[in-house]
């Protein structure tokens, strides 16, 4: 309070460049199509010939189990010797568990000797893994079936996968408050490293705009619906002055310049201070930092800062 200390503001050059316009989301690795294997009959599993994560092909034979009424007569063969043993498991041969379908074993819940019922789920299977996205129903309009994608698991910041819209919701869901559409995103290739119930950031790379000029977000101000600049003043020691400009889309921390600057021209960003009691002090309007106008502006972006 009192201090007249001016406000410290860095140059930044108006520069071109391309501008990304993406839309990030947050998503769950989970089987586009998830099947579980039971058992026709309750029985005992005497061979499991598959692991979690194996690849099978639709008619493998994933285990050989036994029903109840096999498993007692086995049992009793193998205490009267080997060879009656033998005789009675060519008589009374197990009973194979099949895949139904092509794709990879995601949960195996037997093992051999353990005995189960009708209704227990054996194995899970998945075709494929997909990741299950949530996108804010202001963005959905910019998400399109086809649309390139990238993930990242959150596990393996350093490994993005490249992916596909695959299928939209036509069904919204209300998530704490807010109205969401679930989108599959497909991996275009699955690495190893990719596991159901993985937590996911998924970018969907909406447009891009080439060769335009650019500055920091941090540099643009709104108010009453126009958007301005500071640049440095013609002369030293004078308080900088405002420029206004016509704004396009925004991504990545900069914004697209469609009129009011040139290439090579200098902008000055305000040094962000923790004191509040600064705000406003040289001009008693403040300007308000690009993408956070008043509601009632009615004035919209060409394209918004994707949400967080």
């Amino acid at each position: 309070p009192g201090s007249d200390t001016a406000p410290a503001y860095r140059e930044v050059g108006v520069s071109r460049g391309d501008l990304a316009l993406t839309i990030l989301s947050t998503g769950v690795v989970q089987p586009r199509n998830r099947l579980e294997i039971k058992p026709p009959i309750a029985g005992r599993a005497e061979q499991v010939l598959v692991q979690e994560g194996q690849s099978v092909a639709k008619g493998q034979i994933l285990a050989w189990m036994s029903s109840t009424e096999r498993a007692a007569l086995i049992d009793a063969a193998r205490a009267r010797g080997p060879e009656e043993l033998k005789r009675w498991e060519e008589l009374y041969r197990a009973t194979p568990v099949l895949a139904p379908i092509s794709g990879t074993v995601i949960l195996r819940s037997v093992e051999p000797g353990q005995t189960f019922t009708g209704n227990d789920a054996v194995f899970v299977m998945s075709d494929r893994l997909t990741v299950n996205a949530q996108v804010d129903e202001t963005d959905i309009a910019q998400v399109k079936l086809g649309q390139r994608a990238t993930i990242v698991i959150d596990a393996y910041p350093d490994r993005p996968i490249e992916a596909t819209v695959a299928q939209i919701a036509y069904d919204a869901k209300t998530v704490q408050n807010v109205t969401i559409y679930e989108i599959d995103v497909l991996p275009r290739e699955i690495p190893p490293f990719l596991r159901s119930g993985m937590t996911a950031s998924v970018t969907f790379h909406v447009a891009s705009r080439p060769g335009v000029l650019l500055v920091p977000s941090a540099a643009v101000r709104q108010r009453d619906g126009r958007a301005y600049v500071l640049v440095p003043a013609g002369k030293p020691g004078a308080p900088p002055s405002e420029q206004e400009i016509r704004t396009g889309a925004s991504g990545e921390g900069r914004v697209e310049i469609v009129s009011g600057l040139e290439e090579g021209q200098t902008v000055l960003v305000a040094d962000v201070r923790l004191d509040s009691s600064s705000a406003g002090a040289a001009g008693g309007n403040p300007l308000m930092p690009f993408g956070q106008r008043p509601r009632s502006s009615g004035q919209s972006q060409q394209s918004r800062q994707p949400r967080q």
